[in-house]
C-alpha cells in the first residue's frame, strides 16, 4: 500500500506540473519569445517599427516613427518600487502624427481579419465583442502615434489562441485609441492592447532598449472620465492640430499650441495582477489614485525598473503632476 500511494502521488504531481508548464502565462512564454508573464515580472521593450512576437496581422502602420517625443512633466518625490504613473487619455500633446494622415490603415486591418477568421475570433475574445463586431469596433478607434514610451498589456496570437505579456512601446509607435484615449490596437502587428497590470515587484526589462530610453519616462495612459470628442495632437515640425475621435485624419484642422504642451504624469496604486491567460476587456474606469501631488523617485538596480501605470483626471486634460523616476536598465 505505501508503494501504491507513492506511485499515485508521483503521477498526480507529474500531471500538475505538466498543466502548469503548459499554461501560456508561464515563464516558458517569457523572454525566449519576447512575451512575458506577470508572475515573472518581465516587461518586453518594443521599438516602434518592430513587429514583435506573436503578431495577429501584417503591419498596417502608414507613417514612419515621425511623432516628436516628449517627456512627461512634473516634480519628483519618493514612492514604492512598484508605484505606477500615468497620463490622462485626453491630455493635449499625449499623441502626435501628421495632419490629414492616418497613422494606421484601418480598412486594411479589417481586411486582414476577414481573411483570417480564427484570428478575428481571438481578437474579438480579447476585446469582449462578437467577431462580426470587429469591423465596427476598429472603425470607432482613432489612429495616432505615441509621443511617450508607453506601458501596456500586449495580446499576441500563438497556436490558435491569444497570449498576453507586459510591454513598453516606443514613442512613435502607431496605435488606435478608444474614446477615452486608451491605446487598444498596435498597428505594426494588429495586436489588441489593454491597460498594464502590476508585477509583484519591480519588473525586469527584456529586449534591446532604444536610444534615449529611460524607465523613468515610461507612462501608461489612464482613461479620461468622459468620452473624448477631439484629440489635440502635435506634428513632427511642432505645429498643432485637432483630430476628431474615430476620424482617420480627413477632418483634421490646425489649432493653437496648448498652454501645457508636455502632459504631466501622476502616481497611482498599481492595478492588481490578473491571470494572463484570460483576455481582460477594455475598461474606462480609472484606477484608484494614491497620490496626486507629483511623481516619485526611486533608485532600483539597473535591471529592475519600476512599471508605469495610470491615474485619473478630468476631461479637460489638465493632469496633476507626478511619476516615478529611476535609472534606465542596462542595454
Amino acid at each position: 500500500m505505501p508503494r501504491v500511494a507513492i506511485v499515485a502521488t508521483a503521477v498526480v504531481a507529474a500531471v500538475v506540473l505538466a498543466v502548469v508548464l503548459s499554461r501560456p502565462d508561464n515563464g516558458g512564454t517569457g523572454a525566449s519569445d519576447g512575451g512575458t508573464s506577470t508572475a515573472t515580472g518581465e516587461v518586453f521593450l518594443q521599438p516602434a517599427a518592430d513587429t514583435g512576437p506573436d503578431e495577429f496581422t501584417e503591419s498596417t502602420a502608414q507613417e514612419d516613427s515621425s511623432a516628436s517625443p516628449v517627456t512627461p512633466s512634473g516634480a519628483t518625490e519618493s514612492a514604492p518600487q512598484n508605484a505606477v504613473r500615468g497620463v490622462n487619455g485626453n491630455a493635449p500633446g499625449l499623441y502626435g502624427g501628421t495632419r490629414n494622415v492616418a497613422s494606421c490603415d484601418v480598412e486594411k486591418q479589417i481586411a486582414y481579419f476577414q481573411d483570417a477568421p480564427d484570428k478575428e475570433r481571438s481578437f474579438a475574445s480579447v476585446v469582449r465583442i462578437q467577431p462580426s463586431e470587429v469591423p465596427a469596433y476598429l472603425r470607432s478607434l482613432t489612429p495616432v502615434q505615441l509621443r511617450m514610451d508607453t506601458r501596456v498589456t500586449n495580446h499576441g496570437y500563438k497556436n490558435g489562441a491569444p497570449t498576453s505579456y507586459q510591454a513598453v512601446m516606443q514613442a512613435g509607435t502607431a496605435v488606435l485609441v478608444d474614446d477615452r484615449g486608451v491605446p487598444r490596437v498596435r498597428c505594426a502587428c494588429g495586436n489588441p492592447l489593454s491597460p498594464p497590470v502590476a508585477t509583484p515587484s519591480a519588473p525586469r526589462t527584456t529586449g534591446a532598449a532604444w536610444p534615449g530610453y529611460k524607465s523613468s519616462n515610461v507612462v501608461t495612459v489612464t482613461p479620461a472620465r468622459q468620452p473624448v470628442d477631439v484629440f489635440v495632437m502635435c506634428e513632427p515640425d511642432g505645429e498643432w492640430f485637432k483630430r476628431e475621435a474615430g476620424d482617420t485624419g480627413k477632418k483634421d484642422h490646425k489649432t493653437h499650441k496648448p498652454d501645457q504642451p508636455s502632459p504631466s504624469a501622476s502616481v497611482t496604486t498599481p492595478t492588481a495582477p490578473t491571470d494572463s491567460t484570460s483576455s481582460e476587456p477594455p475598461t474606462s474606469e480609472p484606477p484608484t489614485t494614491s497620490d496626486t501631488s507629483g511623481p516619485t523617485t526611486n533608485e532600483p538596480s539597473s535591471d529592475t525598473p519600476p512599471p508605469p501605470d495610470g491615474n485619473t483626471d478630468g476631461n479637460t486634460g489638465g493632469d496633476t503632476g507626478g511619476g516615478t523616476t529611476d535609472q534606465p536598465p542596462a542595454s
